[in-house]
């Protein structure tokens, strides 16, 4: 057998495995400048970063959208960054873009995410919101907490104890970009901004429907006939209309009419679901217990974790949200109820 060395793979992606418009592995660009390893790229030692990453194994005891679900069959926020990553790899390979950059920017995108999914989100934003004197349910106070950013600087900062993974460029201007208004500089990172939205809109309808929330039939006309009629054909038919749509116009986009079908899903989704009141109930218990948190952390930052300490620059609102946007669902109850649940005395 062949050894495929570092080399050979970056010479056969500038020999034609790779199309003109990809990024290229030896063009990879790092603060610390190009690493050393004689079998991987840089993408390659980007993505086996983030899979051995804390934050990485966190993302499984994370919740997506239901809170409580019971059942081991309901989407945690790992499993939607593995169907991420598929979907995105799908699309790399078929448009000859640089799968493993692609995969890097996928496994991290969503490192920032706090417990209880967009609900703990919201609830950190509104807190941090509330110690500056900024109104929350402004544009302003919104912004003030955003996973994607998040994200970044859990990857440039939080991990390795404060001395973060060291990432290249590319993949840190996928993570931070993969939502929000500025599109990511490289088609990879394109591609899994749109993967994103194509996995979660699915994979919640299919939670839904295992909930009791949806059926299969009450989707609306529209994109059922866009898309087809269940979980398997919607994405089929997504990701070939992004590939084929991507290769004729020269950028990685969905067709308009594909791309209006999955607004309209989504749009039924905020509707149906997202906003649905089995699981706004829900939602408004984590934002109570994440707003506790903070609080109480506020008040004790000596309780806070000496390494979020550490790496907060003497900003201890930073060191406390840092804290609580890195617990999975599962510690920030076992946390709220030893401080704020009276046990018995035994």
């Amino acid at each position: 057998m062949k050894v495929v060395q570092r080399e050979d793979r970056e010479r056969l992606e500038r020999a034609g495995l790779l199309a003109p418009d990809a990024a290229f592995s030896d063009s990879a660009q790092r603060a610390a400048g190009r690493a050393d390893d004689a079998l991987r790229t840089d993408y390659q030692r980007d993505r086996d970063k983030i899979i051995h990453s804390k934050a990485f194994r966190r993302l499984s005891h994370k919740t997506q959208v239901f809170l409580a679900a019971e059942g081991d069959h309901f989407r945690t926020r790992l499993t939607h960054t593995l169907e991420v990553a598929q979907i995105a790899r799908t699309v790399a390979r078929a448009l000859s873009l640089n799968e493993d950059l692609t995969e890097a920017i996928a496994l991290g995108h969503d490192l920032g995410h706090t417990p209880f999914g967009h609900a703990g989100e919201r609830a950190l934003a509104a807190c941090l919101a509330r110690y500056r004197g900024v109104d929350p349910g402004s544009v302003e106070g919104k912004a003030l907490y955003r996973h994607n950013v998040q994200s970044l600087r859990v990857v440039d900062v939080i991990e390795r104890e404060g001395r973060g993974l060291g990432l290249t460029d590319e993949v840190r201007d996928g993570i931070l970009h993969h939502t929000g208004s500025e599109r990511p500089r490289t088609m990879e990172g394109r591609i899994v901004a749109i993967a994103d939205r194509i996995a979660y809109v699915n994979h919640d309808i299919d939670d839904a429907i295992r909930s009791g929330l949806l059926t299969e039939s009450s989707l609306p006309a529209g994109p059922r006939g866009a898309l087809g009629a269940d979980h398997s054909a919607r994405i089929e038919a997504l990701v070939t209309d992004l590939v084929r749509h991507s290769a004729r116009a020269g950028d990685v986009a969905l067709s308009e009419g594909m791309g209006r079908a999955l607004s309209d899903l989504r749009a039924f989704m905020f509707r149906s679901v997202y906003l649905s009141a089995p699981v706004v109930r829900e939602q408004r218990k984590a934002i109570h217990l994440v707003s506790e948190l903070f609080d109480h952390f506020l008040a004790h930052p000596a309780d806070v974790p000496a390494e979020y300490r550490a790496i907060s620059e003497g900003d201890d609102a930073r060191a406390v949200t840092d804290f609580v946007a890195g617990m999975t669902d599962r510690y920030a109850r076992t946390v709220y109820e030893d401080l704020f649940v009276p046990r018995p005395w035994r």
